[in-house]
């Protein structure tokens, strides 16, 4: 696999060797030894997660603070624009992002250390998401950032307003989201 990194240290961009001919093709999605070769990451994976979402929704940014999760993403089906923000307080890099397009054509996939807020926007009819995460999921500990913070300026490429959820209408701004120290 090929590891190609990204302007925020540690959120990694992850393209697999693909072998195709006539009939299809065929890659590895996650192979434990080579995740760990290629990014020097001895990571566990304890759960598997599966979304479908049609044109225009936008998840995120979410985040845990305690069960913190890394987070291997990637498209099965369709094309999302997948941002990472790094909302680490002591980082150099508090408060910067990065946004990276994940399809079912280009199988990248992206990984998402803890310590950073994620989400994606679908930028086809409709995209399905998988991701493996390094800790479980722990609603209490569940928070979210606004999409749309204007200190964040991130750039969704949206044609539209998105499709939000009420918990990402209702997320605080960054400013007064709760953080990692």
């Amino acid at each position: 696999m090929n590891v190609v990194t990204t302007d925020l240290p540690g959120v990694l961009i992850l393209e697999p060797k693909v072998f195709g001919d006539e009939r299809g093709f065929f890659y590895e999605s996650f192979n434990a030894r080579a995740f760990k070769e290629a990014t020097g990451l001895d990571t566990q994976f304890v759960q598997d997660n599966h979304s479908r979402s049609q044109k225009g929704v936008l998840r995120g940014l979410h985040y845990q603070l305690e069960n913190t999760q890394g987070k291997l993403v990637r498209v099965t089906d369709g094309e999302v624009l997948d941002v990472t923000v790094d909302i680490r307080r002591s980082s150099p890099n508090f408060g910067k992002w990065v946004a990276v397009r994940l399809s079912a054509a280009n199988h990248r996939q992206l990984w998402v250390p803890e310590g950073f807020a994620h989400g994606f926007v679908v930028l086809s009819d409709y995209a399905e998401f998988l991701y493996k995460t390094t800790d479980y999921y722990t609603p209490s500990a569940e928070r979210s950032i606004r999409w749309d913070d204007p200190d964040l300026a991130i750039d969704w490429q949206l044609e539209s307003a998105p499709l939000l959820s009420a918990k990402d209408q209702a997320a605080p701004l960054f400013k007064d989201a709760d953080v990692f120290p």
